[in-house]
C-alpha cells in the first residue's frame, strides 16, 4: 500500500504542470469592472482574475468567435479573402453598429472582416454567417461547437452578433480570453483589429476603430469591444511587447472610459512585472542513435507548454537543465518519454518541457540484424 501512495504521489508531481507565479486578485490590483482576466498568450496563464468564470453577456465581443471561425475558414482553405460575399435582406435590416449594407450588396471577404473588426458591424457578420454555413442558425451551431471544443464552460452562443439582450447568450471572462487567444494565434486578424482608420467602398465609406487603445495605447493588437445596455461596456485588449503579449479582458465596465483603463491597468502591470520563460532550446535537438533498429537514430522533439511565466527580475537567473538518454535500443515507439527540458529560478523548478520520440523504430529482426552484421564485417573486410 505505500509503495502504491508513494506511486500515485510520484504520478501526480509529475504531471501536475509548474506554477511560476500564482493569480493575482481584486485585492491585489484595483479594477472597477466586476468581472476581469488577465492572460498571457503563449503560455495561457492567468496572471489576474476577477469573477473570471461568471456568466455574463458579452455584447459585441461576442465577435472574437465569429471572427476566429472566419479566419480558421480562410486558412483552411474554405474561403479566400478575394471571395465576393452577397448581402442577403435579413444580413442588410440588421442596425446597431453597421456599414449599412443593401440587400445584393457585394463586399469581399477582406472587406467584411475589416468591418466586423474595425467598426464592429453587424451586417458584415451575419453576411459572412450566412456565407459560411447557409445560415446564421447554423453558423451560431458551429460557434457553439467551436466553445466546446477550446473547453469552454461558461459559454453559450444564441447569436453571431450580440447585438440582442437574450439572457441565454453569454459567456465569461476566462472564455473570452480563451478564444481572444487562440483568435491571435492567427497574425492575419492583426492585419485588421490594427486598423485605426479606412475605409470601404473605393473610400466612399470611412471606417473608425471602436477600440481606442489601438489608437493611443504602445503594442495594442486588438482585438474587440461592446456595449449593450445589459452587457454594458465590455472589451477584449491585446498588446505585445519585445516578443511577450497579453491579453486584458474587461465585463461590464461602467463606461467605455473605465473599461479602456482597467483593460490599461491590467496590461501595465503584465508588461512591468512578467517576462516569459521559453521551454524550448533555441537549437534543434540532435538524433539519438538507435541499436538494433530499422533506423538508425531517432529525432526527440519537445511536447508540453512551449513557455511559462515568471517575475520579470528573475528572468536573466533562469537556468536550464536538458536530459537525455546518449543511445537507445529497438523498438522504440514513437510518442516514448526520452527526457526532459527543466527550467530552473534559483533552484525552483519553473516549468518542465517533457520530450519524447518523433517517430518509431521498430527492432530489426532475426535476419535483419544478421544482415546488417553481414555488411559491417563486409565493410570491414
Amino acid at each position: 500500500m505505500k509503495k502504491l501512495i508513494c506511486a500515485l504521489l510520484t504520478l501526480l508531481l509529475l504531471t501536475a504542470p509548474a506554477l511560476a507565479v500564482a493569480p493575482l486578485t481584486d485585492g491585489d490590483i484595483a479594477i472597477s469592472a466586476p468581472s476581469a482576466v488577465l492572460m498571457e498568450k503563449t503560455s495561457g496563464e492567468v496572471l489576474y482574475e476577477k469573477n473570471a468564470h461568471e456568466r455574463l453577456s458579452p455584447a459585441s465581443v461576442t465577435k472574437v468567435m465569429t471572427m476566429l471561425l472566419i479566419v480558421e475558414a480562410i486558412e483552411n482553405g474554405d474561403i479566400s479573402l478575394d471571395d465576393m460575399v452577397t448581402a442577403s435582406a435579413r444580413a442588410a435590416s440588421f442596425g446597431g453598429s453597421c456599414v449599412y449594407l443593401k440587400e445584393g450588396e457585394k463586399l469581399s471577404v477582406s472587406d467584411m472582416l475589416k468591418c466586423i473588426a474595425v467598426v464592429s458591424a453587424n451586417d458584415c457578420a451575419v453576411a459572412m454567417a450566412e456565407y459560411l454555413c447557409g445560415t446564421e442558425q447554423a453558423f451560431v451551431d458551429k460557434m457553439n461547437q467551436r466553445a466546446e471544443a477550446l473547453g469552454l464552460k461558461d459559454t453559450l452562443f444564441k447569436n453571431c452578433t450580440g447585438l440582442f439582450e437574450d439572457p441565454e447568450h453569454y459567456t465569461s471572462a476566462y472564455d473570452i480570453a480563451v478564444m481572444s487567444r487562440e483568435l491571435i494565434r492567427h497574425d492575419l486578424i492583426k492585419q485588421y483589429t490594427t486598423i485605426w482608420m479606412d475605409s470601404i467602398r473605393n473610400g466612399a465609406f470611412g471606417l473608425s476603430s471602436t477600440n481606442k487603445l489601438v489608437y493611443y495605447y504602445d503594442g495594442c493588437t486588438g482585438l474587440k469591444t461592446g456595449f449593450t445596455n445589459t452587457a454594458m461596456y465590455c472589451l477584449s485588449a491585446t498588446a505585445e511587447r519585445d516578443g511577450v503579449e497579453y491579453i486584458a479582458v474587461i465585463m461590464h465596465g461602467e463606461t467605455s472610459a473605465k473599461r479602456n483603463e482597467d483593460a490599461k491597468t491590467l496590461l501595465n502591470y503584465a508588461f512591468a512585472n512578467y517576462a516569459l520563460c521559453p521551454l524550448r532550446q533555441s537549437a534543434p535537438l540532435a538524433p539519438i542513435p538507435v541499436a538494433l533498429g530499422t533506423a538508425d537514430a531517432v529525432q526527440p522533439v519537445y511536447t508540453g507548454p512551449e513557455a511559462v511565466v515568471i517575475p520579470k527580475q528573475g528572468a536573466a537567473r533562469v537556468e536550464y537543465t536538458l536530459t537525455l538518454p546518449a543511445a537507445l535500443t529497438a523498438p522504440v515507439a514513437a510518442g516514448d518519454a526520452l527526457g526532459t527540458l527543466t527550467a530552473t529560478l534559483d533552484g525552483a523548478v519553473l516549468g518542465e518541457a517533457p520530450i519524447v520520440a518523433g517517430d518509431a523504430v521498430p527492432r530489426l529482426s532475426a535476419g535483419g540484424i544478421f544482415l546488417r552484421l553481414l555488411k559491417l564485417l563486409c565493410a570491414a573486410g
